[in-house]
């Protein structure tokens, strides 16, 4: 069958099994404070961040920021882009559908856009039956399940395949409107700007074996400040709309309050206040330091070799920003999911016994990662 017809076929085989899941838990769902006893599906894929994405697509963001009883910011809708709710908004306002079902549409559909933009950039460096099965890696992975649920990762993936690709293929102007919608879908901006800084360092090295065209570099350089410029673009509104200057970082600080309590952001200390929460402070450090060792090693590895440079220095970028900024939780795992360029990396083995363990494996993660951090079970402390 055509590639594109292979590829829904796939997405839709992964969502199928994804929503069975889905619905043996909401089955056995009890009440809680998004849901009654039982829930419809759109209401179950609905909750945890889905409410607060509802609360700006029906009444936008706070001028006040809310305070706790001690006076810190507490949590609010600040911390959720705009681009993914407004969608939701339009839909509902041309279809007359209830957010719920809105929301896990645009989800679903976007998700099936990002599938098919992922195969077409896994060809430009992968065989086509490896960029396939890297489709299905990426369809079938642990947290896959926030294709289709109301949270912005599907639309935020479509866009980040798109400009990935775009940028394999040097369209650096056509680059820039994509980069604006994407970096107001997720928090995600910066660490594309520093992917398009190493891009142009490394073109400018190696500009024997790949030489920029006429009108590429200046292009590339206003992709990559404009990058720059919509990264900081939210926090600024924030300061804006609110009057206060860390508006937008408190507001993310109140997430991990419970854990370590209200601090000022300090780039690179997050991992190391939450892993030493997490195990101890002598064994958390050495955990970080093993985890950034690791990854690097995988960076270095010959699957994620045949990536190609640019995907690889993508894959560092937004690792770093993740070291810098991220308080390591339950919700981290969600968080890797634009590390999917991977799954074309974990592709690359062609030996079927390794790919039916690949997928039966990512099935059963899948089903783990809903049972510890989608369905709520009392007071969780396991947001997804």
């Amino acid at each position: 069958m055509p590639w594109w017809a292979a590829v829904l076929v796939v997405f839709g085989a992964a969502r199928v099994v994804t929503t069975v899941f889905l619905l043996v838990l909401a089955a056995a769902q009890p009440e809680n404070a998004w849901t009654g006893a039982s829930p419809r599906y759109i209401d179950f894929a609905s909750m945890w961040d889905g409410r607060w994405y509802n609360i700006v697509a029906v009444s936008g963001y706070p001028s006040s920021l809310p305070l706790t009883e001690d006076g810190h910011v507490g949590e609010n809708a600040w911390a959720f882009m705009p681009v993914y709710p407004a969608v939701v908004r339009i839909v509902m306002v041309l279809t007359g559908a209830e957010w719920a079902l809105a929301a896990v549409a645009v989800s679903i559909l976007a998700g099936f856009g990002a599938a098919l933009v992922t195969y077409l950039l896994f060809r430009e460096r992968l065989d086509r039956r490896t960029a396939l099965f890297g489709v299905v890696v990426f369809a079938v992975a642990p947290v896959s399940a926030v294709f289709q649920v109301a949270y912005a990762e599907s639309l935020h993936l479509l866009l980040l395949a798109w400009a990935l690709l775009l940028l394999l293929r040097r369209r650096y102007l056509l680059l820039v409107p994509v980069i604006v919608v994407m970096g107001f879908t997720r928090p995600s901006a910066l660490a594309f700007a520093l992917f398009l800084g190493l891009h142009v360092v490394v073109r400018l090295v190696r500009r024997r074996q790949d030489p920029f065209a006429p009108r590429e570099l200046p292009t590339a350089i206003l992709a990559t400040v404009t990058s720059v410029v919509v990264g900081f673009a939210w926090p600024a509104i924030a300061w804006a709309v609110t009057g206060s200057i860390t508006a937008y970082t408190d507001t993310e600080l109140a997430w991990r309050s419970a854990y370590i309590g209200y601090q000022h952001l300090v780039p690179f200390a997050p991992w190391f206040q939450g892993l030493e929460w997490w195990v101890g402070s002598r064994w958390g450090w050495v955990l970080v330091v093993l985890i950034v060792l690791g990854f690097a090693a995988a960076l270095l590895s010959r699957p994620v070799r045949a990536l190609g440079v640019d995907l690889r220095l993508w894959l560092a970028s937004y690792a770093l920003y993740l070291l810098a900024v991220f308080f390591p939780q339950s919700s981290t795992f969600r968080l890797l999911v634009p590390l999917f360029p991977l799954a074309g990396a974990i592709a690359v083995p062609t030996s079927r016994v390794y790919r039916v363990f690949v997928v039966l494996g990512s099935l059963a993660l899948q089903w783990g990662w809903l049972l510890i951090a989608w369905r709520v079970d009392g007071y969780d402390w396991t947001p997804p």
